[in-house]
């Protein structure tokens, strides 16, 4: 597979954490996005941010920052195109996405990813634990960036699973046990069990490998 970049979506408006960015959320005493950047930085060649808004406040990652391609905050699909425009400007052929507000999920993600498009001869791939889809979490080609652009401009397509049914994609299964590898903090109460997770030093190494489904 070509090279894969990396793209953090952090476009969101965080209602149920009160505004404001969920990445920046203190966890173990340093922001969310700070283990997110951890996980997925040795496993992708390069990484963007998508976020909307000043990108002045995440200056300090030293990380090109992308806003949304689809004005309005479209959700999590419009952040995907903007990923996919800008590896395209990158030379790049695929981009994976990770959210911003999801410190614990798989060290193997990828590598996960291109297996299953390679096993199935799929398009693309997500992933899924407990029998649930998590399709933020996804490999994408950028090749299909413009097939992507048609269905959200003059479709007006906004929800992931209704674009990706078009195409083959791939899953790549996880377990949920001991802890969901996807648990996200998406209200203030879901930080104390981000904590919980954290310290039982549970989180380190979730791969498909140590906890088979």
């Amino acid at each position: 597979m070509s090279q894969v970049l990396g793209v953090v979506l952090a476009g969101g408006l965080a209602r149920r954490m009160g505004g404001g960015d969920k990445g920046l959320v203190q966890l173990q005493g340093r922001p969310i996005l700070d283990h997110v950047l951890e996980r997925l930085g040795p496993q992708v060649d390069r990484i963007v941010l998508n976020a909307n808004g000043d990108p002045g406040r995440l200056a300090g990652y030293g990380l090109p920052v992308v806003a949304d391609a689809i004005e309005g905050f479209a959700g999590p699909l419009a952040g995907v195109l903007a990923g996919m425009e800008w590896a395209a400007r990158q030379g790049a052929g695929w981009i994976v996405t990770a959210a911003t507000d999801t410190p614990f999920f798989p060290r193997d993600l990828v590598a996960r990813f291109e297996q299953a498009v390679a096993d199935e001869g799929a398009d693309m791939a997500c992933a899924a634990s407990g029998g649930r889809r998590h399709p933020v979490f996804g490999l994408w080609p950028v090749a299909l960036s413009a097939d992507l652009a048609h269905a959200m401009t003059v479709e007006g397509v906004r929800k992931v699973d209704l674009w990706t049914a078009r195409h083959r994609l791939a899953i790549a299964e996880y377990a949920d046990r001991p802890y969901d590898p996807f648990f996200n903090v998406n209200r203030p109460e879901d930080v104390a069990e981000a904590e919980r997770i954290a310290q039982g030093g549970i989180a380190r190494d979730h791969t498909a490998t140590e906890h088979p489904v």
